[in-house]
């Protein structure tokens, strides 16, 4: 994506130093630092804390983290074991993206086809950098899938922009390029099909007020920041058409896994009779998984994140406490919408139902020998 005359993406390898760098997204959209990932433990640490976060993002990430691997400062070459565990390290950094484990089993398995380090290392870097651009195709194609809805929208209404509204940040900055939920809306922006978004803040971390606002700003997109608690009030007043968002885990019947908040969006959503469309490529699918509910994990993150918060002051990133010294604090990162809910999926094979009969049926190679 363009930002400020520049293209960029949230993660690139740079062939001139053989590094992996990112965009540390904990400073946006006040600070645009670069951060270099050259050992696993760093690699851990951006998906961990957030320097990357977004689902295949995170899949991508994990994806170079293997090469990281190989090529770190005291590697142990072909110890197959070593290898083996420091790839299971970086699957375990966070728990409820499918994309981490996804990108990360898909690259070590083409390392443990090669017979030399040096052939490894090549198969790492080729294979992650080969997901990184099949993700930002499949990100593409979404927003080409996504772009009709906002078009048809967009007939029943003329005169007036869409209003659509998103929850976190599942722009390009959580991808590749593109986004997921943001990619139809760059897409019409782009056809000129006038649109507004409304930018859940997304608490505690904000990345929709942090990074949704920035990107959209920089695309020259219109869009208002509002609480998280507004939207069911914009809903009940007709001032919301689409609800689009992303997912960091989806069932293979139709149960979606979101930032915290996303559950009471789709509630308020279907009692309004507003389309909840979520947007996701075949990677953020978990095939094994059928009870959402149930079986996702859901990531508990540090309490503080609640009981702080980060913002931008006197040219200095700062920290305030906003909760009484003993209050405790729950910190519960995800929710589970379940299928019901959700009107349809916008994929990069185009648009379907919420079950699993039109899931199963869009993806019906990936069931051929089921």
């Amino acid at each position: 994506m363009n930002v400020d005359g520049k293209e960029m993406r949230p993660i690139w390898f740079d062939p001139d130093t053989e590094t992996v760098r990112v965009i540390d997204q904990r400073w946006l959209p006040h600070e645009l630092i670069i951060k270099d990932l050259t050992h696993v433990d760093e690699v851990i640490h951006a998906i961990r804390e957030m320097v990357v976060r977004g689902a295949p993002l995170i899949g991508a990430t994990g994806a170079l983290g293997v090469y990281v691997i190989l090529v770190q400062k005291g590697n142990r070459g072909m110890d197959d074991a070593w290898f083996s565990s420091q790839c299971d390290d970086l699957k375990n950094a966070r728990p409820t993206a499918t994309n981490l484990r996804w990108g990360v089993n898909r690259v070590q398995a083409k390392v443990m086809e090669k017979t030399s380090h040096e052939t490894r290392i090549q198969a790492a870097l080729d294979e992650s950098l080969a997901i990184m651009e099949e993700e930002a195709d499949n990100c593409r194609k979404i927003g080409t899938h996504g772009l009709e809805l906002i078009r048809e929208t967009a007939d029943r209404n003329p005169g007036r922009p869409v209003n659509i509204l998103t929850h976190c940040n599942a722009g390009w900055l959580a991808c590749i390029e593109y986004g997921t939920a943001t990619a139809p809306i760059y897409a019409a922006h782009d056809a000129g099909i006038p649109v507004h978004v409304w930018v859940d803040e997304t608490r505690p971390l904000n990345q929709g007020a942090r990074l949704t606002a920035w990107e959209l700003g920089k695309h020259g997109v219109p869009h208002t920041v509002i609480t998280d608690n507004a939207g069911g009030h914009l809903m009940q007043h007709g001032r919301v058409d689409l609800v689009i968002v992303g997912t960091d885990r989806t069932t293979r019947t139709g149960d979606v896994a979101n930032k915290i908040g996303t559950y009471l969006k789709a509630l308020a959503a279907r009692d309004n009779d507003i389309p909840f469309y979520v947007a996701l490529p075949a990677s953020t699918f978990d095939w094994d998984l059928t009870d959402g509910i149930r079986e996702i994990p859901i990531e508990e993150r540090d309490p503080d994140e609640i009981r702080y918060v980060r913002g931008w002051h006197d040219d200095a990133m700062i920290q305030v406490r906003i909760t009484p010294m003993d209050s405790p604090a729950a910190n519960h990162a995800f929710d589970v919408t379940p299928a019901r809910l959700v009107t349809g999926f916008i994929t990069e094979r185009g648009v379907c139902d919420a079950s699993e009969s039109a899931i199963t049926a869009l993806y019906a190679d990936r069931f051929k020998n089921d």
